[in-house]
């Protein structure tokens, strides 16, 4: 098949800004369904609600658009329903690790099998630049106009307390890669969570004083380096796949 059968044209063009990271994201998914050869009645896409979730709608198989902070329980429905299925969650930090927290917390736990694939831009976007749970310290948003004063969440840390656990981390400059973790994600059995370093240009990069989304798109080569072989987890300017299989017998 080609990535083009996997994309619901008739929707095209999409909503998202010009420059925005996660028509990117979206297209690697779509070039890592191609090389896979997944048959779309295999496939279920879940999202949630801001920009990310509007993904759903762009693909050309089965798909779910949810409420706020619920992709993860409808997805392991979905799956527990018919673990046929290949069931992928395409959301952003906002709705996955903010108002859907306490899900993905339980979800991980029990090991579903599941794919998250989180647009982590490290701002609500959709609402106008809110502080996310993702936000880095210091960081000026609109409700933290003299920067953030808190730690951002630590999504690996989160994923990697479970004994058997996938983290993957890549950004939306580094796309061999980016493919790379979608695809071990989605072979592997179990909750895999896919961790791509993005941004948004319109509702946090300008504030920032970045001039285009290109400027950001810039600022992940500088910035992050792919650690092929981690040994231990990763640190914060790092790219790779962290996983265990749990404790052995």
């Amino acid at each position: 098949m080609s990535y083009k059968q996997y994309v619901r044209w008739s929707r095209m063009p999409t909503t998202w800004c010009g420059g925005c990271a996660i028509g990117i994201v979206f297209k690697q998914l779509t070039f890592t369904l191609e090389k896979m050869a997944l048959p779309r009645e295999r496939l279920v896409m879940v999202s949630g609600i801001g920009c990310s979730g509007r993904a759903a709608g762009y693909f050309a198989f089965d798909s779910v658009h949810v409420t706020h902070g619920r992709a993860i329980p409808v997805a392991e429905g979905i799956q527990r329903g018919n673990p046929r299925l290949k069931v992928i969650v395409f959301s952003g930090d906002g709705d996955l690790a903010g108002i859907g927290g306490n899900h993905l917390l339980h979800t991980a736990r029990r090991d579903v099998d599941l794919t998250v694939i989180c647009i982590n831009n490290q701002i609500y976007g959709m609402t106008g630049g809110q502080m996310a749970p993702t936000t880095p310290p210091g960081t000026k948003t609109l409700t933290s106009t003299f920067g953030n004063p808190y730690q951002a969440i630590n999504l690996q840390g989160i994923i990697t307390s479970n004994p058997r656990h996938f983290y993957a981390r890549g950004s939306a400059y580094q796309i061999n890669h980016l493919q790379s973790c979608i695809r071990t994600a989605i072979e592997r059995p179990g909750f895999a969570f896919v961790d791509v370093v993005s941004f948004c240009i319109e509702n946090n990069g300008r504030r920032l004083g970045f001039r285009s989304g290109h400027e950001m798109l810039f600022r992940l080569k500088r910035d992050y380096k792919l650690n092929p072989k981690p040994e231990g987890l990763l640190r914060e300017n790092e790219l790779g796949i962290i996983q265990n299989e749990g404790p052995q017998d």
